[in-house]
């Protein structure tokens, strides 16, 4: 049985380090996800809870294998919510003050937007473009096929340009402006 202090037999200490140094990533990511704070604080450590319970088969490429925890909760959070409550973008109060207004509001628009992808849609964007995974690690953590990565890239992408007033361009630098 290896020694649960030994980082290199899987034990708490590299747990806690990985913990240490990829939580903020995946919070972002979960955050991206779920559309609300504190769902994604939720959502990660219930991810963290599960990636502990398997460490030791995670170990050799626990990013991988945590993304995908991520991608396969959020979608069963929404399965289990039911259907979402959209809102239209012209509901949105965004106020126009200050010198980086039109950043924030870009923000508030990408994110208003990326609530109304599909879950699938909404992963693949947000794993391709956010979180910069290729369609084959995006195609592991989500188990599906490099081909269906780009349909829900594609789609998401597209749903994103209607979503989004024309003023807003949509651009990988558009979509990483919400980090």
């Amino acid at each position: 049985m290896a020694d649960l202090d030994d980082p290199n037999s899987g034990g708490t200490d590299s747990f806690d380090e990985f913990v240490r140094t990829r939580s903020p990533a995946l919070l972002r990511s979960a955050y991206l996800l779920t559309s609300d704070r504190h769902a994604a604080e939720d959502l990660l450590q219930d991810v963290l809870e599960r990636l502990y319970a398997r460490w030791r088969r995670a170990r050799d490429a626990p990013d991988a294998y945590a993304r995908r925890i991520l991608v396969n909760r959020a979608i069963d959070r929404w399965r289990w919510r039911g259907r979402r409550r959209e809102a239209a973008l012209a509901d949105l109060e965004v106020p126009a003050t200050g010198d980086h207004a039109e950043e924030v509001v870009v923000r508030q628009f990408v994110l208003a937007a990326l609530r109304t992808l599909p879950p699938r849609q909404r992963a693949a964007v947000v794993l391709r473009y956010l979180d910069d995974l290729s369609e084959a690690e995006t195609a592991q953590v989500m188990r599906c096929s490099v081909g269906a990565v780009k349909s829900h890239t594609a789609r998401g992408l597209a749903r994103l340009r209607a979503g989004l007033p024309a003023t807003v361009p949509l651009t990988p630098q558009t979509i990483r402006s919400t980090r």
